[in-house]
């Protein structure tokens, strides 16, 4: 009987052969951009496994198992046993190895059977490199990722903040300190996991035609970030087209809705991330006794009845007020509010968003105090007169182009302080031609008197800031056990991931602060600062400086892009000023920490910190040859700007327009590695990381932009909070994979988890109605970030007896 014969393996010969010269292209790229010659050389040896293949030598078995058994060894000497660093470096790689040894393709490399004994020792070359990988990277995943500890300090009693009912939540921070801790305890690490839904409610308030994912289609980006207030037993909620709406808190009944009817077409940002609270006084006359204050996202302000939702008629015209008055001429939608106003003390504090590297010269960034029964203006702090008070009339004109605070505000009451988190001077990426007072104010934290708005004390947290490092949100307040004695401090977070801490009343830092020397050479034009301030007395959840062979990739052939990219770009490390060329920055304006801050539990003097970390790309270009084609038409800053490509950032006034994206590689993959989310707890006491943890996994964050993938437990990028409660838990949303959890406060461990029905891109928070206790959350997704759109609310709560 004749021998049965295999036919030649073409597929597989002309797959290993055009991987192969995939890397051996990219790898000749590599080498001439200075990177590693890896790729290069297992190139040529897998095209030349397809080579042989193609001949039916089983010569090809031998020679991939030699380039299987190199890889595996350059993997462990670039990263070590790193598990997520070793999976597109091994995994890909292994699959491959594991196919040649697949009947159908092995024997067709020999045309009888049986097989000479060759072959058999041909057969175990692949088998045994592919054996040797797997095991590398199960050790490599078996390594803790992180830091693994345990919070043992015990509860202080008397501090947390008493000045608001513990059942209640009647700032964006439940309490003017910004703290985001709830005193409730009925929720507990013993019992979370008997958490149910206790009530949905459907706002009505859904994305648009035109704020898609991204803001792709018109330059628009729809997200619902707001965090409830919680008054009595009503709750109350802004939503991204500036609706508010009131609720019964232990129901999710829907009292009463308004509608202001903004005019969202010029705002690139659509959001708002709460509202304020105001009772007027014993003895004070008004047309509501108790109002909610919201913003309108066409720079307007409104007050409201909180019983019947009506607008308060003594409130400015017919309850609105204009913020526009006082700034000068303001191109549609370069200037609106997307957090919610501090009301305290009979003001209403606010600031205003300013559209990002437009132009010099834009709206100014003042801050400005309304009384919140009629609306009028009261003070106004502006930077461009930083030592003065500003009491504006009919012909004032505030200064163009300072800083702005555009985030949530936090305050001292008892100090009469307010805390303002500033940002920069338009534009972000050029910073040649600021000001004095521009420089001396960017991206610091500035206490005011709430009442006159008398400017205290200010510190800077980023020297001329060229990269976009604002002050996102205002500082939480806690009181610090220091040499044997409490004394008031604050806690500013940064976009760096850096913590300064502060004497509150003074502004004094209270933990080491040193300058060190940061990469300079900037543009022609340019004037960097050649030091940057580093709080080395706190610990830092800034990432490590980017180098080559860390870089990340889900295959051989996107990490090897990345490299490329990486070779082709400039970077020094961090502060890595923006260049004539693509220059990457890391970390970047998203932050490692953006608007949603770090809670603390006062009692415990434990921070808690959900963390980012996406690099991006920045490059600056002269304007001129951008005018001449159109694609930046020239504009004198009257009138509204002209439409331009999106991607571009104009940056009227200067010698250079800006391009700045996130730094993916072709497959829309992250260029740095896991994690790319993590939570974190520090002790303010002892000043060290407790645990820390990746957060999220990759399940709705496929290739290319799909949402559908593997939970892999990569930590994964988030937008929004988290809270705390006095059960010993850390609730939060955020992440990208649409999930909200309960974390113990303790040890970092996950203990409760739910798929929300969009994303829950806000910051939750807990009240109590009817001797319930409750966790919220708004899940209507951020279409920035690319999570499912929605328009939810969903209340949690322990099964009722």
């Amino acid at each position: 009987m004749p021998a049965f014969t295999y036919g030649r393996p073409w597929f597989t010969g002309i797959i290993f052969f055009l991987v192969g010269l995939v890397l051996a292209i990219g790898g000749i790229w590599l080498v001439a951009v200075g990177g590693s010659p890896y790729y290069l050389i297992a190139g040529l040896g897998v095209a030349a496994t397809g080579i042989l293949m193609l001949l039916r030598r089983t010569a090809a078995l031998w020679l991939y198992g030699l380039v299987l058994l190199g890889t595996v060894i350059w993997a462990i000497g670039e990263v070590g046993l790193n598990g997520w660093s070793l999976e597109p470096r091994l995994v890909a790689p292994t699959v491959l190895g594991l196919w040649l040894l697949l009947p159908w393709v092995r024997r067709g490399l020999a045309p009888v059977v049986p097989e000479a004994p060759i072959n058999r020792y041909a057969i175990a070359a692949p088998g045994v490199a592919a054996l040797a990988a797997i095991v590398v990277l199960v050790l490599g995943f078996l390594q803790p990722v992180g830091v693994t500890g345990t919070v043992t300090a015990a509860a202080i009693p008397g501090q947390a903040d008493t000045s608001v009912p513990d059942g209640d939540w009647h700032f964006y921070g439940r309490t003017p300190r910004g703290d985001r801790f709830s005193p409730l305890a009925q929720i507990t690490s013993a019992n979370v996991e008997k958490l149910k839904v206790a009530w949905t409610t459907r706002t009505g308030d859904l994305m648009r035609p035109g704020e898609d994912v991204g803001g792709t289609d018109a330059g628009h980006e729809f997200n619902f970030e707001a965090t409830p207030i919680k008054v009595g037993d009503t709750l109350y909620v802004c939503t991204g087209h500036s609706w508010v709406e009131a609720l019964d808190a232990a129901t999710g009944k829907i009292k009463w809705k308004f509608d202001p009817h903004a005019n969202t077409d010029p705002d690139v940002y659509l959001a708002c991330r709460g509202v304020g609270y105001y009772a007027a006084p014993p003895g004070k006359t008004s047309v509501c006794q108790r109002r909610i204050i919201a913003p309108v996202l066409d720079a307007r302000v409104m007050a409201l009845d909180a019983d019947t939702g009506k607008p308060c008629e003594d409130f400015g015209d017919h309850g609105f007020i204009n913020l526009t008055q006082y700034l000068g001429h303001v191109p549609a939608g370069f200037h609106f509010v997307t957090s919610p106003p501090l009301v305290l003390h009979d003001r209403m504090i606010l600031g205003g968003w300013i559209y990002d590297n437009q132009a010099r010269g834009e709206p100014s960034g003042a801050i400005r105090a309304f009384d919140p029964i009629s609306g009028k203006i009261i003070w106004a702090w502006d930077v461009g007169h930083p030592d003065q008070v500003v009491h504006p009339n009919d012909g004032t004109e505030l200064t163009r182009g300072t800083p702005n605070a555009w985030g949530v505000y936090t305050a001292d009451p008892d100090l009469n302080l307010v805390y303002l988190p500033l940002g920069n001077a338009t534009p972000d990426y050029f910073g040649g031609q600021r000001r004095p007072f521009d420089n001396a104010y960017n991206s610091s934290v500035v206490a005011l008197d709430i009442t006159t708005g008398q400017p205290r004390w200010h510190y800077q947290t980023t020297h001329h800031d060229v990269w976009d490092m604002d002050l996102p949100v205002g500082p939480s307040l806690v009181d610090l056990p220091i040499g044997g004695q409490m004394v008031p401090a604050l806690v500013q977070s940064t976009k760096r991931g850096e913590f300064f801490v502060l004497n509150r009343v003074t502004g004094q830092p209270l933990v080491q602060t040193v300058e060190k020397p940061v990469p300079q050479n900037g543009v022609p034009g340019e004037t960097l600062s050649p030091t940057q301030p580093y709080p080395v007395g706190m610990p830092s959840l800034t990432p490590t400086a980017l180098v080559e062979h860390h870089l990340w990739g889900a295959t051989p052939i996107d990490q090897m892009m990345c490299r490329i990219q990486f070779r082709q770009a400039t970077y020094e490390g961090q502060f890595t000023p923006p260049q004539l060329k693509k220059t990457i920055v890391f970390p970047a304006f998203d932050g490692v920490i953006d608007w949603h801050g770090a809670s603390i539990d006062p009692t415990r003097k434990l921070l808690i910190a959900n963390s980012n970390y996406i690099p991006f790309i920045i490059a600056l270009h002269p304007r001129e040859p951008y005018v001449k084609s159109g694609a930046v038409p020239n504009w004198n800053g009257q009138g509204d700007e002209p439409k331009i490509k999106p991607g571009i950032a104009p940056q009227y006034g200067t010698p250079y327009i800006g391009m700045v994206h996130p730094w993916l590689n072709p497959l829309g993959v992250p260029c740095n590695p896991p994690p790319w989310g993590t939570l974190t707890a520090i002790d303010l006491t002892t000043r060290k990381i407790v645990w820390q943890h990746p957060i999220g996994d990759t399940r709705a964050t496929g290739l290319f932009g799909g949402r559908t993938n593997l939970p892999l437990k990569t930590g994964i990028f988030n937008i929004g909070g988290n809270m705390i409660t006095a059960g010993g838990l850390v609730f939060i949303g955020a992440t990208a994979d649409d999930m909200f959890r309960a974390v113990d406060e303790r040890t970092g461990k996950t203990l409760w988890s739910v798929q929300l029905p969009a994303g829950g891109n806000a910051t939750p928070m807990s009240y109590s109605a009817n001797g319930r206790q409750y966790v919220l959350i708004a899940a209507g997704g951020h279409s920035g970030l690319g999570t499912r759109t929605g328009d939810y609310l969903i209340a949690y709560a322990l099964p009722q007896s």
